[in-house]
């Protein structure tokens, strides 16, 4: 059986929000005027919020905005639930005039798809069905499924075998299936601010399980984020300033299939292996779906493959913690 032992990405929010009045999804109008802090779930993942609004109706309706946002981009994108779209187009391999966002996420998803020169794959579902049939037997090898077995999910996997526009989605092959888990959390972060920005809010840090910056703290001061490897660390091996920033962070210690943790989560499209290139990854992007992709994308390359990613997408900036425990930043300053 899979052991959840902590989500994938472990970030610590350090914010400066101790002791002030939490949100949840039925709460909002019980929150104290200035700074309000809300939190709940996207897509399974812990969601937190921290908002500068100075009225506290209008924090209510922020908040209650965000959470019907969240609810309907989790029909689009939830394995889940089997009224999504993405369930739809997993069992039946064609979709007809998809939803925007997920037309949209996958346009996205090929371009990360071509700069990692194909570490990032959105369908590797067949993969991760394989992994998690596979040990949810009680009789389970511990060496994990057969070559033969993870030839037959890779013969499925490629993103080049999808065909996508506004009006259909459609598979090449049958037994094909898409998981966006290792992107849509960021999506939704960047919808959520979206909609704030919308709305005129200018400081707020937004994390539906990846996390961004709407400017700084109304004192002026950045952002901050710490980073780690797993969410029940005690404390984070590092610290992020952000200001009009996202950063995602993906580990193989967050999800392990089987009780021996050698099997982590993150899924290789190019082996079907579950390789631990690194202890973590975080990635700096402009935005947080960008950061979300090529975490999940650089935890699966070496650090030079890594490098000559970055050195395409200037934009990007590391922050990693080699598997010797080496700490390595490049890219833009952090």
């Amino acid at each position: 059986m899979a052991d959840h032992v902590s989500r994938r990405r472990a970030i610590c929010i350090l914010a400066a929000a101790a002791g002030l009045p939490l949100l949840g999804l039925g709460g909002a109008r019980a929150a104290a005027a200035a700074t309000v802090t809300w939190t709940g779930q996207a897509l399974g993942a812990p969601a937190t919020l921290i908002l500068n609004v100075e009225d506290r109706s209008e924090a209510a309706g922020l908040v209650d905005r965000i959470v019907a946002e969240v609810s309907r981009l989790e029909r689009v994108f939830s394995l889940y639930r089997q009224d999504s779209a993405l369930s739809e187009l997993n069992r039946t391999g064609a979709i007809a005039a998809p939803p925007a966002d997920l037309v949209s996420l996958l346009a996205v998803s090929r371009d990360v798809w071509e700069t990692t020169e194909g570490a990032f794959d959105p369908t590797i579902q067949p993969l991760w069905m394989l992994y998690a049939k596979h040990f949810s037997a009680s009789d389970a090898d511990p060496a994990g499924p057969s070559t033969e077995e993870r030839q037959r999910a890779l013969s499925l996997v490629g993103l080049d075998e999808i065909k996508s526009n506004r009006d259909r989605i459609v598979f090449a092959r049958s037994g094909m299936a898409l998981t966006l888990n290792g992107i849509a959390q960021g999506y939704i972060t960047d919808c959520v601010v979206r909609l704030l920005k919308d709305a005129g809010v200018e400081n707020s840090l937004v994390s539906m399980g990846e996390t961004r910056a709407i400017g700084a703290q109304r004192s002026g001061l950045p952002w901050r984020v710490g980073l780690a490897t797993r969410e029940d660390m005690g404390r984070p091996d590092s610290i992020l300033s952000l200001v009009n920033r996202a950063v995602a962070t993906s580990s193989q210690e967050g999800f392990h299939f089987g009780a021996s943790g050698r099997f982590g989560h993150i899924i290789d499209p190019l082996s079907g292996g579950t390789p631990r290139m690194h202890r973590r990854v975080s990635v700096v992007a402009p935005t947080a779906t960008v950061a979300d992709a090529f975490s999940t994308a650089f935890s699966l390359m070496s650090t030079p493959a890594v490098r000559r990613a970055c050195a395409k997408r200037p934009e990007l900036a590391v922050d990693l913690i080699s598997t010797a425990g080496a700490h390595v930043r490049f890219g833009q300053p952090i």
